[in-house]
């Protein structure tokens, strides 16, 4: 049973992972990125999450290596603090208090106790550089209110800002100026470029800076794609820069190799550049990296770089140039046109993702599994071209097809439509094309859906469109005389008074459609598609529109632009109730009768969950984002919970999703994201040491098993025997300081027959004492044959615990009775 008070919002993924430069562990098996307010803790190796570090309250702005401790990370955040972590172990160790709005952070390894954060001062767009002094103390929260200034005037971007040759200046550009602050001189020296609007210095802006390691060089990008070495900035007069241009928009970012033979580079062309021995002739380049680089980072070791980019992507690269993986987050589009959907097959999220295609999203691991072309048209990234775009998809006949329609448009009057049919290959385990078609519509699609009843055994579509019409398409012979082709016709059109139709839907037995006319529903039946009935309200134009299910399939849901929603019966054809609340998004669940409705007010979104059979609501929650919902989806379980509360058991069966405006994917859940990551990414940290591959992973349960046999083998065939820790000579060897021991050669003997063990075995209880006692003497004539004869404790005897298993042998008594005759005293005179 799971508490109430357990249930929560939390944010399960989606968050930007290029929000920040992500950094590599020393020996680089690591790799730290932000994300939202958690920072995640990747292998370099396999990709997977190991760890996810949460603590913080809000944004995370900044990611370091502690320099004194390499097992250590600092993190700081929009809260105003400034986290210790133990990445290894994901505990948080020290929370440093600032109390301002921490915007990036830096560590210096010259600076022991102190680390370098920007602030935001009293105006808005006024940022400074300030070095935080941390404290030492035992307590695990601390306030760290010593500030020193640093630097003024600069750029809030982390990318703005570099420390050069060992720590000795820091390095900041903002708009035309470059400033450099030497911390032994505790001078600045300040140098503009020229901001006239003529061509040649038109976009002479700083994009972002870098610093040589261990000389006193330092890199700049600018807007117009150039790159400048600055020397000699220690003189102001005497300063010299030269210039490498390659990039032919704007530089985003530059790192220096760890020794500083390369410059690292990366812009909107989506290429790595090094520039080597930093020439303009001796450049290698990395192409064809999918998104515009946002970020570089190198790794302390020198062996890896890593490039973040816009599509949410973090490609990790070897020193040779060559891609070793890729770090795939939740693609953030500039619109989500699909809706979430959940595919029947992988239980992915899917929807809209890199342009033209749709991304199918695993939940459970946060990461993209795969892209779906649809488009297949090679992006052209330009401003003011007009893409196409994917805006409505569907699956349908569990998963078998998939539905999908894009559109380009020029001008008002100039609309290019596509709808296109995939049909899923179980031999390429994909989605293969099946059906193209041109113009499906005259006018904008509006709605999609499939009917995915049992019954039905030939799959149906039907789209609504702003034309008036809805088209309700079937699968049909396509082929030539052999018959071994499908492919999808359009088999009705329907209309009703020329009103733009808005929205579609099937009922859950599919015998049922009902089709929304601006503020009009209209319900026709799906074998003969004749008019059954209408609803209309006169309340605004019907915005979504949903079918009961289960005991409540009799019952038909419309929210309208007006804010009302209503709640009709089909058996009646009348309004069975309404409420008056502005609907953004409403989701029924396929395991139940509970349909999810979340409304948008003034402070936030609410959430209501309800049965359409009964107007009050089974659970309520105020404000579960404060921004806009915009989508929601139920996603079924593969373990139901076991809620017992009423309020909750809605989470039972399926647990809710919802987007929000920004793009953040949350749900409501008791585990948080640590508890939710993998068994295997916890197999994957506790053996860190050991090479980890996908087919280790597949080999590993069954080598485990093996091992438990033989185990299990080995133990049967065991005897117990004697510990030596319990043995008088053993012991009285090893607790003798060594300067006063005999020679090694008269105890290596003694110590070696300690040693032994016998072959025979007898029950202590057999020989009695007073027998042991006798044949003592006899003992002395016979040292060879009782060497291998020793009493143990009779394996059937449970009362006599552990007294027997160490009782000694006549062998290893005779021994004793030898040691305890030489003369030690000699001992105490030392």
């Amino acid at each position: 049973m799971v508490e109430e008070e357990s249930v929560r919002v939390v944010r399960c993924g989606g968050s930007e992972l290029n929000f920040r430069r992500a950094v590599f562990s020393a020996d680089s098996k690591y790799i730290f990125c932000v994300s939202g307010d958690f920072v995640k803790v990747h292998s370099t190796a396999t990709e997977e999450c190991v760890h996810i570090l949460q603590g913080h309250r809000n944004l995370v702005t900044g990611i370091q290596l502690n320099p004194n401790n390499h097992l250590q990370l600092y993190s700081c955040s929009f809260d105003g603090t400034i986290k210790l972590w133990d990445y290894i172990d994901g505990i948080l160790i020290k929370t440093f208090i600032v109390g301002h709005k921490l915007h990036a952070l830096f560590t210096v390894a010259c600076a022991e106790d102190s680390v370098f954060v920007i602030i935001n001062k009293e105006k808005p767009d006024v940022f400074q550089l300030v070095s935080v002094k941390l404290p030492k103390s035992s307590s695990q929260e601390i306030e760290a209110k010593e500030l020193s200034f640093v630097l003024d005037y600069i750029n809030q971007s982390p990318k703005c800002i570099a420390f050069g040759n060992e720590g000795e200046y820091v390095a900041a550009v903002r708009d035309f100026y470059l400033s450099v602050y030497f911390f032994k001189k505790k001078t600045t020296s300040r140098f503009t470029l020229s901001s006239s609007k003529n061509k040649k210095h038109a976009k002479n802006n700083f994009t972002c800076v870098a610093c040589h390691p261990k000389e006193d060089c330092i890199a700049t990008g600018h807007k117009d794609g150039k790159i400048r070495l600055w020397r000699n900035f220690d003189d102001g007069k005497k300063y010299t820069y030269t210039c490498l241009h390659w990039h032919h928009d704007m530089v985003m970012d530059l790192a220096f190799s760890v020794t500083g033979t390369s410059l690292l580079s990366g812009g909107r062309e989506s290429v790595l550049v090094e520039w080597r021995d930093a020439t303009e002739k001796n450049k290698e380049f990395l192409p064809r990296l999918g998104a515009t680089i946002e970020h570089i980072s190198v790794s302390p070791a020198g062996d890896l770089f890593c490039t973040s980019h816009s599509d949410n992507k973090i490609i990790i690269i070897h020193r040779n140039l060559e891609a070793s993986a890729v770090i795939q987050g939740l693609v953030k589009d500039s619109s989500i046109f699909t809706g979430l959907m959940i595919d029947p097959r992988t239980k992915a999220l899917v929807l809209n993702g890199k342009p033209g295609h749709l991304q199918f999203y695993s939940l459970q691991h946060d990461k993209q599994l795969y892209n779906l072309d649809i488009i297949q048209q090679e992006y052209i990234n330009d401003y003011g071209l007009i893409q196409i775009e994917l805006t409505k998809a569907a699956f349908g006949c569990y998963g078998n097809w998939l539905a999908t329609v894009e559109q380009r448009q020029e001008k008002e009057t100039e609309l290019d439509l596509q709808m296109k049919l995939w049909m899923y290959n179980k031999k390429t385990q994909g989605f293969v094309l099946n059906t193209k078609i041109n113009m499906p519509h005259e006018d904008h699609i509006t709605g999609l859906c499939f009917c995915n009843a049992e019954k039905f055994e030939n799959p149906t579509l039907v789209t609504a469109s702003k034309d008036g019409h809805f088209k309700v398409w079937i699968l049909t012979d396509d082929s030539d005389i052999y018959k071994k082709a499908v492919g999808w016709t359009c088999d009705f059109v329907g209309s009703y008074h020329k009103y733009q139709a808005t929205n579609c839907c099937f009922s859950e037995d599919g015998s049922l459609l009902a089709v929304s006319f601006e503020e009009i529903v209209t319900i026709w039946d799906s074998e003969t598609w004749e008019l059954k009935c209408t609803f209309c309200q006169r309340a605004g134009n019907i915005r979504h529109l949903c079918f009961g299910r289960l005991t409540c399939s009799k019952y038909l849901l419309g929210a309208t632009e007006n804010g009302i929603l209503c709640c009709w019966n089909l058996l009646s054809c009348a309004l069975e109730w309404s409420a008056k609340l502005n609907i953004r998004v409403t989701e029924p669940d396929p395991h139940s009768e509970n349909i999810a409705a979340i409304s948008q007010s003034s402070v936030g979104s609410d959430l209501f969950v309800f049965k359409p059979s009964e107007p009050r609501p089974l659970y309520i929650q105020k404000n579960i984002s404060r921004e806009e919902v915009q989508w929601g989806v139920f996603v079924p379980r593969d373990v139901p919970e076991s809620f017992t509360s009423e309020a909750y058991q809605w989470l039972n069966r399926s647990q809710f999703y919802f987007l929000t405006k920004s793009q953040s994917l949350l749900t409501f859940s008791t585990k948080s994201p640590e508890e939710k990551l993998t068994p295997t990414s916890k197999q994957l940290l506790a053996e860190e040491s050991l090479p980890t591959t996908p087919f280790y992973f597949i080999l590993g349960k069954h080598r485990e098993q093996q091992d438990e046999k033989i185990n299990e083998a080995l133990e049967s065939e065991l005897v117990q025997l004697p510990l030596t820790e319990n043995i008088p000579a053993i012991s009285e060897l090893l607790h003798t300081p060594a300067h006063v021991l005999p020679s090694a050669s008269f105890l290596c003997s003694k110590f070696v027959n300690s040693l032994l063990l016998s072959k025979e075995t007898k029950s202590g209880e057999e020989v009695p004492d007073d027998v042991d006692m006798e044949e003592e003497k006899e003992s002395d004539d016979s040292d060879e044959e009782n060497d291998f004869t020793e009493k143990t404790q009779d394996t059937n005897d449970t009362d006599l615990g552990e007294d027997i298993i160490h009782q000694l042998s006549k062998s290893e008594e005779k021994e004793l009775r030898r040691f305890r005759k030489v003369d030690y005293s000699w001992i105490t005179v030392l």
